[in-house]
């Protein structure tokens, strides 16, 4: 089967199109070597998908006939993806939210009440 195929019967990829796309554009590896849509696969191939700044790692068990479900799944691959990925990718959602560029517009809300509560607190204590 091709490898665009696969990722996409095992639901890695919405669409085929999707899957080939990321082929070409060097988010797949195979065994290690970074291949084309069209490359076959075969069961006790190991797999590497770079999918939203983590690179899952997938191993073939067997070869499914057509797209499955999401239940049936975990029968034809099995994920060895390290957890070290996905707690890479909680620090920089956690980055993400608490980081606002200069220059972005004017303060929300929020922002406004933590900075004058920020300048009270600065009085009081020159005020002591």
């Amino acid at each position: 089967m091709r490898i665009d195929k696969f990722l996409w019967c095992v639901r890695y990829f919405k669409t085929r199109n999707i899957a080939t796309t990321a082929c070409k554009k060097g988010h797949v590896k195979v065994n290690g070597e970074v291949v084309k849509p069209s490359r076959e696969v075969y069961p006790t191939d190991t797999i590497e998908v770079r999918k939203d700044q983590i690179n899952y790692k997938l191993k073939i068990n067997d070869i499914p006939p057509n797209r499955v479900g999401a239940k049936l799944v975990d029968i034809y691959r099995t994920d060895i993806t390290p957890k070290e990925a996905f707690e890479a990718q909680e620090l920089l959602k956690y980055s993400k939210d608490y980081y606002r560029k200069k220059g972005t517009g004017r303060p929300t809300k929020k922002d406004r009440r933590d900075i004058d509560e920020y300048k009270e607190e600065n009085l009081e204590e020159n005020d002591i």
